[in-house]
């Protein structure tokens, strides 16, 4: 496991961590046996393999993710893993900020929360009176790292001139299919030391070349998702050659690759989830896989080639 040990927190950050989404909750459908049993030994497995970063949500599974984990985590020398939430921001003014993070806490069972992080930019709501309750969390010792998520770089900045420290991280959507974050995000980080958490860098299984035409997924959350309509999944079947191309070079699967393409760029971790050992198994392994410049360039080129049909288009041709 490769790790960022230059932040100076706790608890270095592994490149690959582990999110959670899926514990719980219904959209995923992995159903009670996954819940009670599976996910523990996701999280056992995850920790032997050296992964330190375990991300989670108050609204993953209304609070049962948060559970789920604290108790997968139960035993676990605190010290040596991040545990990271985040705040569904309905009303972040300061006094939710600060109820919120204590019912987080609670069931994730720990005395701190290692990165309290603010799920999505409010509209309405300004970050000075949102940072001021992490504030006032970070005073009295019950988080550690405040984190954002979604926000441009703009409100990062802003919001960490709102807190008066560093806000640590920005948690956004990142992939060979989503790469925006590498135009200011990534090299803000890398620059200032701060980091990016790539959540769905597999596109929910898009790159994985697990999924055809003739092969479309059931699970109710990549079935409502363009992305893998029929002529979506022709469409991305040459960046997924390429990822087959890159992988057998390295003795590897496409999802490696894919995984291995983001954190290839510093100051980015990703967090991939896992409905499976195996797959866990092989998400961690990605964070030792070295990209040369030619084989990055080569799956950046092949990203840049797809063009999926969205918006009108892509709802006309749905079919659940």
């Amino acid at each position: 496991m490769r790790y960022l040990d230059d932040l100076g927190t706790r608890t270095p950050y592994s490149v690959i961590g582990l999110g959670t989404w899926q514990f719980g909750s219904w959209e995923w459908g992995y159903g009670e046996r996954y819940d009670s049993g599976v996910a523990r030994r996701l999280v056992r497995r995850a920790h032997e393999l050296g992964v330190t970063l375990f991300d989670t949500a108050e609204m993953y599974g209304f609070g049962r993710s948060e559970r789920i984990l604290g108790e997968a985590l139960d035993g676990i020398d605190r010290d040596r893993v991040v545990i990271a939430t985040k705040i569904f921001p309905v009303l972040p003014i300061a006094p939710v900020v600060q109820q919120r993070a204590v019912g987080s806490a609670r069931r994730l069972g720990v005395r701190r929360i290692d990165l309290y992080q603010v799920h999505q930019p409010n509209p309405l709501v300004r970050d000075g009176t949102t940072m001021r309750g992490m504030r006032a969390l970070r005073d009295i010792g019950l988080i550690d790292e405040v984190g954002v998520s979604n926000y441009s770089l703009a409100r990062w900045c802003t919001a960490e001139t709102a807190l008066g420290c560093r806000v640590l991280s920005n948690q956004v959507h990142f992939s060979l299919l989503s790469r925006e974050p590498a135009e200011q995000l990534v090299p803000f980080a890398a620059q200032t030391g701060r980091v990016v958490i790539a959540y769905s860098p597999l596109e929910q299984g898009l790159l994985t070349g697990r999924y055809t035409v003739e092969h479309r997924p059931g699970n109710r959350i990549r079935a409502l998702n363009p992305a893998f309509l029929p002529e979506n999944l022709e469409r991305v079947a040459a960046l997924i050659g390429v990822l087959r191309d890159v992988a057998d070079a390295h003795d590897a699967t496409p999802s490696q690759i894919a995984l291995a393409w983001v954190v290839h760029h510093p100051h980015v971790v990703a967090i991939p989830g896992a409905s499976s050992l195996e797959q866990l198994e092989h998400n961690a392994a990605a964070a030792d896989i070295a990209l040369s410049d030619e084989e990055f360039a080569a799956l950046t080129a092949a990203a840049q080639a797809y063009e999926p049909i969205r918006g009108l288009r892509a709802l006309l041709r749905w079919r659940p």
